[in-house]
């Protein structure tokens, strides 16, 4: 079965219902949810994608994220990621949105945050790989591993919130 997403405009309003297929190949912006994963400590959860997986196989991510569905808000969307990706349950802040061009097509990026226990349960379908790593630990990955495409920007964005909040 397909996956449905709303088309979205530039002002995030919605203008229909689409497969998330249609949505990459005709460029057409759609909304995706991801979560920065803290631990009690400050560190950042780091994963590496399976390689089975469709989009980005075997690339490293510095989010927990996915399709927002039809009718889902992006922190409904993001919690029931954390859920599939890691066994974490809950409703992560969502911090902030823009319109991510980076990756297969542009979307809006709601971007959220949420502290989780050390001990994850991730879906090896999805996860074959995580670590928790210090911010200037993953400044170093970002240099030498291969992460998606949306990771650099999304994690730069991210930071600069954390600093402005500050």
């Amino acid at each position: 079965m397909e996956e449905l997403v709303e088309r979205v405009d530039c002002q995030d309003r919605v203008l229909g219902v689409v497969t998330r297929r249609q949505a990459i190949r005709e460029g057409w912006l759609h909304r995706i949810a991801s979560t920065v994963c803290r631990d009690e400590r400050g560190r950042i959860l780091v994963h590496r994608r399976s390689e089975q997986l469709s989009r980005f196989p075997g690339l490293y991510e510095v989010m927990v994220g996915g399709a927002v569905g039809v009718g889902e808000s992006f922190e409904q969307a993001a919690g029931r990621e954390l859920a599939e990706e890691l066994g974490i349950r809950g409703l992560p802040r969502l911090l902030f949105t823009f319109i991510n061009r980076s990756g297969l097509s542009p979307h809006w990026l709601g971007v959220h945050e949420a502290v989780v226990p050390d001990a994850v349960t991730r879906d090896s379908d999805e996860v074959v790989w995580h670590g928790w790593l210090t911010e200037s630990e993953i400044h170093s990955a970002l240099l030498e591993w291969g992460f998606t495409p949306d990771s650099h920007e999304a994690f730069s964005r991210y930071l600069a919130f954390r600093t402005a909040q500050s």
